[in-house]
């Protein structure tokens, strides 16, 4: 059995940099959604804790709505559904996949934004007025700051998480670490060694970024 392993590594192993070289389509899905994700959850955040209940139903009911269904389902829907729905002809899957990720993260990233701002001493809010600094002007460049300061590490972890959840754009055909073990595999027949490849892959650049993000919570400690 070892020696078969062996042997199967060695016959896939013309192909391990092709492998291996897929992580950066799923750092840059997990990058690109995240930047978007950080952009829509800050919107969403303001809309949940604003006064205006429209905008505040509607920030509610896309959080539930996206954290209520699978992940592989809303991109299968934007891959295949919606081209399909609005005859929109062929649709970039990588651009999809950031797109989809992207929405997605929002969602949750709307709840640690939210929970940071709330987090927040109030009497931010009434030194600001105090000041006579209004409501928009105070939360830009006074909570805002903070809030965010607090939640990096949070931030940190959804990026990490982002990054194995990339694994799923192989079935819309992203040439990912995951999609190119499937390619080898079924070029040479064999399974287990480029599977095993891409998931030691995975396994240290998490270990990489759960390192970077608790020197950043340390960090954040100190700081305070």
């Amino acid at each position: 059995m070892l020696n078969d392993l062996i042997g199967g590594f060695k016959t896939i192993a013309p192909s391990i940099p092709y492998i291996i070289n897929g992580i950066w389509v799923s750092l840059g899905i997990a990058l690109g959604a995240s930047i978007l994700g950080f952009v829509g959850g800050i919107l969403l955040s303001l809309c949940k804790i604003g006064n205006i209940k429209v905008l505040n139903g509607l920030a509610r009911a896309y959080t539930s709505v996206f954290r209520g269904t699978p992940l592989i389902l809303q991109l299968a829907i934007a891959y295949f559904g919606i081209p399909q729905l609005f005859q929109m002809g062929d649709v970039n899957p990588f651009t999809c996949a950031v797109l989809t990720f992207g929405l997605n993260s929002a969602a949750y990233m709307s709840e640690i934004i939210r929970s940071g701002i709330n987090a927040v001493d109030k009497g931010q809010f009434e030194a600001s007025e105090a000041l006579g600094i209004s409501y928009w002007p105070a939360m830009k460049d006074i909570i805002l700051p903070q809030a965010i300061k607090n939640i990096l590490p949070a931030m940190m972890n959804e990026f990490i998480t982002l990054t194995k959840d990339s694994a799923i754009v192989s079935t819309i055909s992203v040439t990912d670490m995951m999609r190119r073990s499937q390619i080898v595999a079924a070029q040479y027949y064999l399974y287990f060694p480029p599977m095993l490849v891409s998931l030691v892959m995975y396994y240290v650049i998490v270990l990489i970024l759960t390192y970077f993000g608790g020197r950043l919570e340390r960090r954040m400690r100190r700081s305070d």
